[in-house]
């Protein structure tokens, strides 16, 4: 028997109740992201109270995101579209850095283009969820502190995984010590620059130029052949660059050699040549010729420091304020892709005092060069890497890392930061031109946590080199510029001193 038509008063009725019920599970759903679509707010940690934030307000391709004090500019703005994407600047979206799936995989900017890896699921529980990966968008590390890095992890439930939107504050008119750094007085140079974001240089090294936008000192000191008398090459004015021409004076008819690489931070960790008096070394261990390659930097004429086998330069910083053990530290140096090789090792930075491979983590330099120990080194080379001690590492552990580049320019920034505890990060650049390219940011490998850093100061050698008793050192390199900071720099500062290196005009 066919049933009897619902009278129009009764179905009306069970519409409106089938609708309601719609309304208030919907509702319910979307008690967190509020409206569902075309709203643009900031993404707030939970546990930070931060933003989600693309660094330096670049819009540039790649650019991984993090977090950072609230302060309603646009680089903190995410607008939800109906195809799931998540929207900065209109036009870029928030994107899983290769389709990845892994823990730690990037989360970055890119031109939006409708695939998987930019659809988001913002979830009702505060979680937001990459819907290629079913993976949750994660601050690192448990961070909550200006400058930590987000990336995917398996979803947990923690606060580092909880998002929220809001009003944001109104940005103070005394930022915190922990607000993105006040951009430095015109004419900072890089030491300058890290100062004025907490994280004061304790080495500054050059043969080009003042690092330091007061120094009027001394760069570097020659030797001739023809008598071993030496002169100290100094800055032309403060702040600026090589007296070139006092070396071409010293140094014609004869050959030069660089003794010594004097310290810009007055600490006294000047860097004297393996096989010195200051630093007996093993007897193939000699200074790098001082004419093998010159440069202008902003128009003038300098010379680097052009080390082959044979050469490098040391010095013992403990005690004159170079972070040791688990202690945090920043560093970069300004190099060439093109004069390299595979030989160990083309290091600046933190090396052992005893000049002997004594423990994982008992070195925290910048390695640059065509070795790769691990594989996962996209191309030909060079790399920037993290000499830790017992390995070279292209990211966190002994294993592909996606996001390694090479990088043969003529000139190339490279830095290196590392908290001594849970985390370094590693970052590479033309040093010509172009942002800061993020290489890894996360965990330190296993096993070296917490760092045993030692503090002495190594440059184109690895940490057991050229001891009185032997020892090889067998890279090739180029060292324009470097300096090594105390704490841990922020992007923003990192993203000022690659700002600044550009217009330095290394030609």
């Amino acid at each position: 028997m066919q049933p009897s038509p619902i009278p129009l008063p009764g179905r009306a009725a069970l519409v409106a109740t089938v609708v309601a019920v719609l309304t208030m599970l919907l509702a319910a759903s979307l008690t967190w992201w509020t409206p569902a679509t075309a709203a643009t707010t900031p993404l707030i940690g939970t546990a930070s109270g931060r933003c989600l934030d693309v660094p330096g307000a670049t819009q540039a391709n790649g650019t991984q995101t993090q977090i950072w004090t609230c302060n309603g500019q646009p680089n903190q703005q995410w607008t939800t579209t109906s195809a799931g994407e998540l929207r900065v600047y209109g036009g870029k979206c928030l994107d899983v850095n290769g389709a990845g799936t892994a823990d730690g995989t990037a989360v970055l900017i890119w031109d939006c283009n409708g695939q998987n890896n930019q659809k988001w699921r913002l979830n009702s529980d505060g979680s937001v969820t990459a819907v290629g990966a079913n993976k949750c968008l994660d601050v690192s590390n448990l961070g909550t502190a200006n400058g930590t890095r987000v990336h995917l992890w398996t979803c947990h439930g923690g606060a580092n995984q909880k998002w929220s939107t809001g009003a944001q504050p109104s940005p103070s008119p005394s930022p915190s010590p922990s607000a993105s750094p006040s951009p430095p007085p015109p004419g900072s140079r890089p030491c300058d620059i890290y100062g004025s974001g907490g994280t004061p240089c304790i080495a500054a090294h050059s043969t080009t130029r003042a690092l330091f936008n007061a120094y009027a000192g001394n760069l570097y000191q020659v030797r001739r052949s023809s008598d071993n008398t030496t002169r100290n090459i100094a800055v032309l004015t403060a702040g600026g660059v090589a007296n070139a021409a006092a070396q071409d004076s010293f140094c014609a008819g004869t050959t030069c050699v660089i003794t010594v690489v004097y310290d810009q931070s007055g600490r006294g960790n000047d860097l004297w040549y393996q096989g010195s008096s200051v630093v007996p070394g093993s007897p193939q261990s000699r200074p790098a010729v001082a004419t093998t390659e010159s440069l202008t930097v902003g128009g003038n004429k300098a010379y680097s420091l052009y080390i082959n086998p044979g050469n490098s330069y040391w010095r013992d910083g403990h005690l004159t304020g170079v972070p040791t053990g688990a202690a945090p530290e920043g560093m970069y140096m300004v190099t060439s892709g093109i004069h390299v090789n595979g030989g160990c090792c083309f290091d600046y930075g933190n090396s052992e005092t005893t000049r002997k491979a004594d423990a994982a983590g008992a070195m925290d330099a910048i390695n640059f060069s065509t070795q790769c120990w691990f594989g996962g080194c996209q191309g030909s080379g060079p790399w920037v890497q993290a000499d830790l001690e017992w390995g070279l590492f292209p990211g966190g552990s002994q294993s592909w890392n996606t996001n390694q580049r090479a990088f043969p320019h003529k000139f190339v920034t490279a830095t290196l930061k590392n908290n001594g505890t849970t985390r370094f990060a590693i970052k590479g650049s033309n040093a010509q031109s172009g942002g800061l390219y993020t290489l890894y940011d996360g965990p330190l490998p296993n096993g070296y946590s917490p760092m045993k850093k030692q503090g002495a100061i190594i440059l184109g050698s690895g940490g057991d080199c050229c001891k009185p008793d032997g020892g090889a050192n067998l890279s090739a390199g180029t060292f324009y510029e470097g300096a090594m900071v105390a704490g841990y720099p922020t992007d923003a500062v990192e993203n000022a001193v690659q700002a600044e290196v550009i217009s330095a005009g290394y030609r």
